[in-house]
């Protein structure tokens, strides 16, 4: 088997998730730290330049065994579904699947809203990611030297809280929001270890990177994490590797059988992320300079995200090309969790 080549950084939550699932899925991998400003602790010039630079960055050899690369996990996890038939991550039924894809999406881009937004808001998190971030690009420099790289990653990240709608008036909406994912998904674990049952689905890896940095490394987040849900903080060193872990078909949850807990999940996606991707779509097709939706009776604000534009039109592809007796499954399952607007074009 060939051994896939994955460029990231421990601080990535989405390098995080894909090392993570190759370890689950036991696919051999070489991994190589790299860094902010394409410069990190190991040597990554032999590898192609993908279009966009972003970590993780995942290397395939194609047919003339030359490499090529992918940078967004969700496409790489199909990608390996295709590959490779073993331990698979999507479950087989359609409405589990579309359910894990929902999931896996709000995680990938709403959870990494409250990620980016706790490490460079508090200063102690600022103080904690700019001494570490910086180390991925020389574990040897004295302190004094490494001050530079410290100096520019620090003042970059700040600079691109826009990015991902962190600001004055939205900072309660994704705290809140942060502190009932962690009560939700800590409820959920009364009826089984991962979201889809007794076996982790791509989903459970993409929570999962974020709470790497969410819940065991940044101070302010994990010292909530700690207080409020000590049971996902133990999740999260569980998933790390879970290589071991044996299982079937059978661990997967039935249709029928979706417990009340998982649903509620459903209820903060609906209240919170679907609002902001719908509002975001409008203004990006709009050529709006802002977007603004009210969450919770506060108004979200912020700059239009093209990518998650994007991710609106997936999500709407996924549901499309479901058969009509899952899609009704699928609407009575999000019927008045605010999700279903997604589909009902209001």
């Amino acid at each position: 088997m060939k051994r896939i080549i994955v460029k990231g950084a421990p601080g990535s939550p989405y390098t995080r998730k894909m090392l993570s699932l190759l370890r689950y899925r036991r696919l051999p991998y070489n991994f190589l730290v790299g860094g902010l400003f394409d410069k990190g602790i190991m040597d990554t010039s032999h590898l192609p330049k993908a279009k966009v630079n972003l970590m993780p960055t995942i290397y395939f050899k194609n047919k003339l065994n030359e490499l090529e690369s992918m940078v967004d996990s969700t496409f790489i996890i199909r990608k390996l579904e295709n590959l490779y038939i073993e331990r698979t991550v999507i479950p087989k039924s359609p409405v589990l699947k579309f359910l894990d894809y929902l999931l896996e999406d709000f995680a990938d881009e709403w959870l990494t809203k409250a990620t980016f937004h706790y490490r460079w808001t508090y200063d102690q998190d600022i103080k904690k990611a700019g001494s570490t971030l910086s180390r991925w690009r020389s574990l040897t420099d004295n302190e004094e030297k490494n001050k530079v790289i410290k100096d520019m990653i620090t003042e970059r990240q700040i600079s691109r809280l826009y990015v991902v709608g962190s600001n004055k008036t939205t900072l309660e909406i994704i705290e809140g929001s942060y502190k009932r994912i962690l009560k939700l998904i800590d409820n959920n674990m009364n009826n089984s270890p991962y979201l889809f049952g007794n076996r982790p689905s791509s989903s459970d890896f993409s929570f999962y990177g974020q709470l790497t940095q969410l819940a065991v490394f940044d101070p302010t987040p994990m010292k909530l994490a700690d207080d409020i849900a000590p049971r996902v903080v133990a999740w999260v060193g569980i998933m790390d590797d879970l290589s071991g872990l044996e299982v079937c078909d059978k661990d997967w949850v039935q249709d029928n059988n979706l417990s009340e807990s998982f649903r509620n999940i459903f209820y903060e996606i609906g209240s919170t992320y679907i609002p902001v991707l719908k509002a975001n779509y409008d203004a990006v097709y709009n050529n709006d300079k802002e977007v603004n939706v009210e969450i919770q009776q506060t108004v979200w604000s912020q700059k239009p995200f093209p990518y998650q534009a994007k991710c609106l039109n997936w999500l709407k592809d996924e549901y499309d090309i479901l058969e009509n007796n899952h899609k009704k499954l699928i609407d009575n399952f999000l019927y008045d969790t605010g999700c279903e607007l997604l589909f009902n074009g209001k």
